[in-house]
């Protein structure tokens, strides 16, 4: 029997604390229990702390397709928690910082795992700690040329810059990103948007990504696609 994709989802696993409740998220982690739903071998390569919020964080995944044995228990720093409001019906959020994602540390063990990883999955917000901008950067160098490498742009302010859409792009074969942020990264790339209706605004502006960055495969951007 053929072995199942190995998949990982590198960065941040939190807790959205909204007015209903907390809910267990992060983009990366998200995408790891998706794709062991679709039957992939789906690891979550993060950091929690050591406390009630990262023991319930494993509670609530160990019932999941996802893979929780490379998580990381930092002694020091509390697991990641996001406050959500809403104004007007617009969620309004608070990242609050240090978390203990903004510390994943490169080990031997994650290294191995990105070497035979047929598919990862990292994003921008966790990179806006030195420690582990490093950490996912060389974890997405190391993987094969085969690796399908998913940038998952996730701007929330202030915690993106043009150097890291940049890097990370250089790293990617696949980016996934909204309407409205295209505008904000073709910006920060200095490349024009172009004109015409939102749709023809977004087939241009992947038409100038693919350009500027040969290794892209595909750019997920809009539904009317």
């Amino acid at each position: 029997m053929k072995e199942p994709h190995l998949v990982l989802g590198i960065g941040e696993l939190l807790w959205d604390v909204l007015p209903e409740g907390p809910r267990l998220g992060g983009a990366p982690a998200n995408f790891s229990v998706m794709a062991g739903r679709l039957g992939s071998h789906a690891a979550i390569l993060s950091r929690i702390g050591r406390d009630d919020l990262g023991r319930k964080a494993v509670d609530r995944l160990d019932p999941l397709p996802a893979d929780t044995s490379f998580l990381q228990v930092d002694p020091a720093h509390e697991t990641g928690r996001v406050t959500v409001a809403f104004e007007d019906g617009q969620p309004h959020y608070t990242i609050h910082e240090p978390a203990a994602w903004d510390f994943a540390e490169l080990s031997d063990e994650w290294v191995r795992l990105a070497e035979r990883a047929d598919a990862i999955c990292f994003g921008s917000l966790a990179q806006r700690c030195r420690e582990s901008r490093q950490t996912i950067q060389t974890l997405a160098a190391q993987t094969s040329a085969r690796c399908i490498r998913v940038f998952d742009v996730n701007l929330r302010a202030p915690f993106y810059s043009g150097e890291v859409i940049q890097e990370s792009l250089e790293l990617a074969t696949v980016i996934k990103m909204n309407d409205a942020e295209v505008p904000l990264v073709l910006g920060m790339l200095g490349l024009p948007l172009g004109e015409g209706s939102a749709c023809e605004q977004l087939r241009g502006a992947s038409e100038r990504l693919l350009d500027e960055f040969p290794m892209l495969e595909m750019a997920a951007m809009a539904a009317c696609w």
